[in-house]
């Protein structure tokens, strides 16, 4: 691998993993590995994978793409967020009376910043206690009752303009110790 010869902490966050579409972790991980990746490794069966590259940011979630794709037939978004940036989301949590209950918080992880009348548009459809937060392209979302009776994530993409994948709390802290253990 050709890049910056510094080598970068990632999270890598796939999108839409689970039911019908599985990726494989063990294969996963030895693919990664094989196209040069450091440190490779993942979280539960569920799109979550950890790695150090030399390439740029940009140059590491395409070479993954095209590793998943040819490898597995995966072709769905891919999102990555460098380790000092998954701390900065987990210190920056607005919620913090949430995280006793880690599975009625979420972050969702945003392709691109939405507009202000689109975050809007989302938070006037909060109902029920239901709050959210919206920083930058990261999106805290506090559903006390449960994520799956929420009717915020199916429309959440539609709304805001841009594709996302979510994580609760509790994988989020995961991740980020994972990552922190990285020498």
């Amino acid at each position: 691998m050709s890049g910056k010869s510094t080598r970068n902490v990632f999270i890598v966050l796939f999108r839409g993993v689970g039911g019908a579409t599985q990726l494989p972790t063990a294969p996963l991980r030895k693919a990664l590995a094989e196209a040069g990746f450091g440190d490779v490794s993942t979280y539960i069966n569920s799109g979550n994978a950890m790695l150090s590259s030399t390439l740029t940011p940009k140059q590491t979630q395409a070479e993954i793409a095209t590793i998943v794709a040819r490898e597995f037939g995966f072709e769905k978004d891919i999102m990555l967020v460098e380790r000092g940036d998954w701390k900065r989301i987990l210190k920056g949590n607005p919620f913090p009376d949430a995280v006793d209950r880690p599975t009625t918080l979420h972050v969702f992880i945003l392709a691109k910043k939405p507009e202000p009348a689109a975050i809007d548009a989302l938070l006037a459809r909060a109902v029920g206690g239901e709050r959210l937060v919206v920083r930058d392209k990261v999106l805290y979302l506090h559903v006390p009752e449960s994520f799956s009776a929420s009717k915020l994530p199916p429309v959440m993409d539609r709304i805001l303009g841009t594709v996302s994948t979510a994580r609760n709390w509790r994988t989020m802290e995961a991740l980020g110790k994972m990552a922190e253990e990285i020498g």
